[in-house]
């Protein structure tokens, strides 16, 4: 199955140039059963990146674009009357699908935003008091401007929290910019992705991902990663026990799609910012000595003494 997985990731790669180790990041997400929140300038291909990974999933894909005038139940569904059989007939929402791309989350008001969040923690949706199940694998990519865009409003950090990764593809290097103005428009790239696996293939491996092994000493190396934000000098809020469950399954998936049967302290220590950076918040001393959030965690990532592996003396 890791020789499918990588085959996955190196066809979304001839969609998204340049980008292979955001897009192994993503499916690391994906493997882990979570959602990935996208904090990027427009045109920069995240939208080929949701479509690529449908295509090569063979998963139901659907698309959202975020403004005011969306309202939860676009996303939830909602019941008309159908007068020739006299009664209401339930119509599903944009949830109902393997893969939803929500594009600039951050536009559209607190309600329909958290209408997603609920149904990307808890995997089911209550219209009219009752409640339906989204289909399995239910995955989220999120897309969010950069702070500070017109027409946006930042997210408050509980709905940030629900994201189990966050990243940004960035802009592309010359090389593979002039690639594409070479090359075909993106969506003809996005065509050109082979089909892998099935939604069948993606929950097994899943299964098998995160039934790696994770060894005390490293569970212990983890969680002192964590608990290290929580005290830190330059950040007014440090991440939750949530990010703890998160970097225990990014960390289980990376090892897993490397071919080990164990969770390793450098398959934790290279998922911890994914794991944390939109989990923690700078204080005013970081902002006036000009540190940044990725900065802060990669010095605590560097600060922390990793375990030493081996076996043990008797």
């Amino acid at each position: 199955m890791q020789g499918l997985a990588r085959e996955v990731v190196r066809q979304v790669g001839q969609a998204v140039l340049g980008k292979d180790e955001q897009i192994r990041e993503v499916f690391l997400a994906f493997l882990s059963g979570g959602h990935v929140l996208l904090e990027d300038v427009p045109g920069v291909g995240k939208t080929t990146l949701a479509l690529a990974f449908a295509r090569a999933m063979d998963l139901d894909f659907r698309r959202v674009q975020f403004t005011p005038d969306v309202m939860p139940s676009d996303l939830t569904g909602f019941s008309i009357w159908r007068r020739e059989e006299e009664r209401f007939v339930y119509q599903p929402g944009s949830v109902f699908c393997d893969i939803l791309l929500a594009d600039e989350i951050d536009r559209t008001s607190p309600k329909t935003q958290s209408a997603l969040l609920e149904v990307m923690e808890e995997r089911k949706v209550t219209v009219e008091g009752e409640t339906r199940e989204v289909p399995a694998p239910f995955l989220v990519i999120a897309t969010k401007n950069p702070p500070g865009s017109v027409g946006t409003q930042p997210l408050p950090p509980a709905q940030v929290d629900r994201f189990l990764v966050s990243l940004s593809l960035g802009y592309p290097d010359v090389e593979h910019e002039l690639a594409m103005a070479m090359g075909v428009e993106s969506a003809g790239r996005a065509e050109r992705v082979r089909t892998v696996i099935g939604r069948e293939d993606l929950l097994a491996m899943q299964r098998a991902a995160q039934a790696t092994y994770l060894h005390e000493d490293v569970c212990r190396y983890l969680v002192e990663l964590v608990r290290s934000t929580r005290d830190h000098p330059y950040l007014a809020q440090g991440a939750s026990p949530r990010a703890t469950t998160a970097l225990v399954r990014l960390a289980r998936s990376a090892a897993w799609a490397d071919g080990r049967d164990h969770v390793a302290p450098d398959d934790v220590l290279s998922q911890f910012p994914y794991a944390v950076l939109h989990r923690v918040v700078p204080n005013a001393q970081a902002r006036m000595e000009g540190l940044d959030r990725e900065a802060i965690v990669r010095g605590i990532g560097a600060a922390v003494r990793r375990p030493r592996m081996g076996r043990r003396p008797w």
